[in-house]
């Protein structure tokens, strides 16, 4: 006997290739899947909470450790990155029953990814890979700008900010503007991807690359807004991100939503329903 969608668990619906199509994206869309967000959060707040507070202990630990540790920042980066898809595949699990009506649940969040970790633990592979070849050219710029060493956690300040090394400035910010573009190019709709779709990690990387490829101005606004909100909330000891970090995760699903159209063989939501 089939249980009402009330009660129901969420499988997955696996989905070949063929079956993905993209839809057009509007300039207004990022500012709609804010506020989306922010509805999920207010809809959720203790999950969104525990979420958030993740988030701000991770910020908190890596402020922590490039003061007192620099040497030890990129692993700990490293490991950031391997826990920052599982926390936020959590937040669009929450985003994803509140769609089809059913209620949140911290546990099932919590859980959502154990069905995934084969494509969740390539795509985290590619990341840590791309995180460190970050890291190595970061280290190559330094490098060429200061024969005299590397300078210490407060002299990267007082480096980036002096006006005299503006040719330092000019070229560490296109070397890192250009791992980012590639980094939030491959992961921008392929995490919430894997989640409703149980595609691979290489079709969700590439339809991620897709949608930013047919909407450039649209996912430029979006990766800005997120970097705005991301370096707002940092300014007081990172507590921004209790709030900043669940609205940008559930915001996050229906950017999704938007750029990726529901296959045509599925419920309208990207799962099925358990019997």
């Amino acid at each position: 006997m089939n249980e009402s969608p009330a009660t129901s668990d969420l499988t997955p619906a696996a989905q070949p290739a063929y079956a993905i199509t993209l839809q057009p994206l509007r300039w207004a869309d990022p500012l709609r899947w804010l506020l989306k967000g922010l509805q999920d959060v207010r809809a959720a707040p203790g999950i969104a909470l525990f979420y958030g507070f993740c988030f701000w202990c991770m910020a908190l630990l890596l402020g922590w450790v490039f003061r007192n540790e620099p040497e030890y920042t990129m692993s700990l980066a490293s490991g950031c990155l391997l826990v920052g898809p599982f926390l936020a595949m959590g937040l669009y699990d929450t985003s994803r029953r509140r769609e089809a009506g059913l209620a949140p649940d911290l546990g099932q969040s919590i859980t959502c990814w154990d069905s995934h970790m084969g494509s969740m633990g390539m795509l985290v592979l590619v990341l840590i890979v791309l995180e460190l070849l970050w890291g190595r050219a970061s280290l190559v710029v330094f490098a060429v700008f200061f024969d005299t060493g590397m300078p210490s956690s407060s002299g990267v300040f007082e480096a980036v900010f002096n006006p005299r090394n503006w040719e330092f400035v000019a070229v560490y910010t296109v070397v890192g503007g250009a791992f980012a573009a590639l980094v939030f190019s491959c992961t921008v709709v392929s995490i919430p991807m894997i989640l409703d779709r149980d595609t691979d990690a290489l079709t969700a990387g590439i339809t991620s690359m897709r949608v930013v490829a047919e909407n450039p101005g649209v996912m430029l606004l979006w990766g800005a807004l997120i970097t705005a909100l991301v370096v707002a909330s940092l300014s007081i000891w990172g507590a921004g991100l209790l709030l900043v970090g669940p609205v940008l995760g559930h915001a996050s699903w229906h950017a999704y939503r938007a750029a990726v159209a529901p296959a045509p063989a599925s419920t309208g939501a990207g799962f099925s329903a358990a019997t």
